[in-house]
This record gives structure tokens, C-alpha cells and sequence, in this order.
């Protein structure tokens, strides 16, 4: 090799470490655009499996109710009035931790109800205050008496309600010694406080992680 060579080849090899070293110190990052394919968390669930999972129980349980539910106090010489609905909150029960998805999910939730036009939902901080002002956690509400006290406490808020919302994500795990597939359900529980009958909607997703090179060569897909 002639020194020409020799410069252009050693040259080239530096300003390739120096892109190499560039990738791996500086992040960078794009806006995903309506319709396009989100990214699939490798370790973990996220919008690709939080996102669907909303869309279904939400979707579901809501139809459901509005052709079958009627507000206290509804005749037939009036329209009904919306039916209100108190979003509790999001428990994660499942073997992740959630970290900010729990509060987008709780307001991904509440913009559903109030999207339906059927229903209106109680602001998540008139319910945060109403289990402040009675010393109350979410699992406590179930309880007739810490019930009443809550809905008391809300309706001296002008904030009455028909119903109370729980969502709760749980997990179930299926290993393949390093590869596992794990199943992700979002129950929506909902309370009639008048009455005390509840209905539930669950929408489940499952999804493969690989570890292994095995897995991952199976899996792999160049035109994905």
C-alpha cells in the first residue's frame, strides 16, 4: 500500500470512529406521525400495548352501558341527564412498573368517557381532594360507609356521581427459559353508588420478548 493510500485508509478508519463514538454519546429523535408504527418497548409494555388495550375495554364498556343505564331520577317526560362518572384511579397490579404511563392511562381513560357524549366524568382533582378531605385511599371507597362520606364530600363540591370507575392492570408471564411471553389486561370496573351492581370490560394483549439469539434470529424480519 502506497502512502496515499495508507493516508486516505487511516483517515477514513478515524472519521469512523469518530461517527461510531458520536452514535453512541448523542441521541436523537423524530416526531411519529398519525398512522405511523410506534416503537415496541423491548423490555417492557408501552403506547404499542397501553394504547390498544384503552381503545378496547373503554370502547366496549362504555356502548354497553348507554343502551342499558339510566341516571337516577330519569322519566319518560324528560331527557336524561348525563350519567356521571368518578374515575377513581389506575392500580398496577401487574409485574412492571409503569411509571408515567399510569397517569397518561388514567387521562387517556377520562378523555374517552367525556368523548362518548353520554357521560360526564368528575375532574381527577375534585377526586383527589375528596379522598384528602376524608382521609380516604381508593380501595377504601368500597366500604358503604367511607362510600357515602366520599359522595357526600363531593356532592358539597357541587360534583355528584352515578358511577365510580376502577382501571386495573395486571400481568401473567410465560417463560421459555431466557424468552418469555407476557399478557397484558386492563380491567375496567364499574360501580353503580345507587344501587351497588358493578359490570366489568377486560382487554388483553400479549407480547413476546427475545432474549435468546434464537428467538431472535426467528423472529427477525427485514421488511418490518
Amino acid at each position: 500500500m502506497n502512502a496515499g493510500r495508507f493516508l486516505g485508509a487511516s483517515l477514513l478508519a478515524v472519521g469512523f470512529a469518530f461517527f461510531a463514538a458520536g452514535c453512541r454519546t448523542q441521541q436523537s429523535a423524530h416526531i411519529v406521525k398519525p398512522g405511523e408504527k410506534e416503537m415496541v418497548g423491548s423490555h417492557e409494555a408501552g403506547a404499542e400495548t397501553f394504547g390498544p388495550l384503552v381503545d378496547t375495554a373503554v370502547n366496549n364498556l362504555l356502548a354497553r352501558h348507554s343502551q342499558s343505564v339510566q341516571p337516577a331520577g330519569f322519566t319518560n317526560n324528560a331527557p336524561p341527564a348525563p350519567l356521571r362518572i368518578c374515575f377513581v384511579g389506575v392500580e398496577n397490579q401487574s409485574a412492571e412498573e409503569m411509571g408515567d404511563f399510569k397517569q397518561q392511562l388514567y387521562q387517556q381513560i377520562d378523555s374517552r368517557i367525556l368523548a362518548s357524549q353520554i357521560y360526564q366524568s368528575v375532574s381527577q382533582r375534585y377526586v383527589a381532594a375528596g379522598l384528602h378531605e376524608c382521609g380516604l385511599r381508593p380501595d377504601q371507597l368500597l366500604i358503604p360507609a367511607n362510600m357515602q362520606r366520599f359522595a357526600a364530600a363531593l356532592e358539597q363540591q357541587g360534583q355528584p356521581f352515578d358511577f365510580m370507575l376502577y382501571a386495573t392492570i395486571t400481568s401473567g408471564t410465560t417463560r421459555d427459559n431466557k424468552d418469555y411471553q407476557r399478557s397484558y389486561l386492563l380491567t375496567l370496573e364499574m360501580l353503580n353508588v345507587h344501587n351497588g351492581q358493578s359490570d366489568k370490560e377486560s382487554a388483553e394483549l400479549e407480547k413476546k420478548y427475545d432474549v435468546s439469539a434464537a428467538a431472535k434470529i426467528k423472529s427477525w424480519n427485514p421488511f418490518k
